[in-house]
């Protein structure tokens, strides 16, 4: 492939992505590529022969760059904490500057499953686990994070980093009738959503103690009990003769 060929291909894929995010799948045109990307509709399909093949080409590699952003959790030298915050950071960060890209992702899941099924086949849940698993084993056990939860914690954090933006057009009304900002209030979830998730888990992690404490609290003997239920009775009894 020549240099301009290559350079051609690269500025269509540009203008499929900025189609599609705008239009969807449904929506967008092969023309209104072609238009975008300033070349006829021949040369279009020369490259990508169906809109279909150019769509699956266009929606891999965005998925792909949203899952990217956990790509951090296999650092070697960060904390659990560090990641958490660190992922808050980039990912909110990138979808800033990408604010249309989770209604895309998630109205094109809806529209066809079998496709982010298709991509998930490359992510291993097993693996993910344990890479953690390794890394982080103290600071599991510690928060009680175990390998039936992780699926809870994981959709958790990416919901509570995605959902400002999947629903952005609701919340910027809301705010702004309320009278917030809503670029601030982002730049503020960065460490909002990183410190609530951290004190959950921290939280749970509380709870299972005061469980634990409350199981070792020794139970009253038998001969107590007993005492207690003949003071009761004889009471009842008073009350009666009254």
């Amino acid at each position: 492939m020549t240099e301009v060929e290559k350079q051609t291909e690269e500025r269509i894929f540009e203008s499929a992505t900025e189609v599609f995010i705008e239009k969807g799948m449904d929506g967008a045109r092969m023309q209104d590529i072609a238009n975008h990307a300033g070349i006829n509709k021949a040369l279009l399909h020369y490259y990508y022969r169906t809109k279909d093949h150019l769509f699956d080409a266009v929606f891999d590699k965005l998925a792909t760059v949203m899952f990217s952003r956990f790509s951090f959790v296999f650092d070697e030298k960060a904390s659990l904490e560090e990641k958490i915050r660190f992922f808050f950071r980039e990912h909110i960060s990138f979808l800033q500057k990408n604010p249309r890209l989770p209604a895309f992702i998630l109205n094109e899941i809806n529209r066809n499953p079998a496709r982010m099924k298709k991509l998930l086949q490359r992510f291993s849940v097993n693996e993910f686990w344990n890479t953690l698993e390794r890394l982080h084993h103290d600071e599991l056990i510690r928060y009680n994070i175990t390998r039936e939860i992780m699926p809870q914690l994981m959709t958790s954090i990416a919901a509570i980093s995605i959902f400002p933006f999947a629903a952005k057009g609701i919340m910027e009304v809301l705010f702004k009738k309320a009278g917030y900002d809503y670029n601030e209030y982002l730049e503020e979830r960065k460490d909002f959503a990183a410190d609530f998730v951290i004190r959950a888990i921290k939280g749970s992690d509380a709870g299972q103690n005061d469980k634990k404490q409350s199981l070792e609290k020794p139970s009253p003997h038998k001969g107590d009990l007993l005492v207690k239920a003949q003071q009761t009775s004889g009471n009842k009894g008073k009350r009666k003769n009254i």
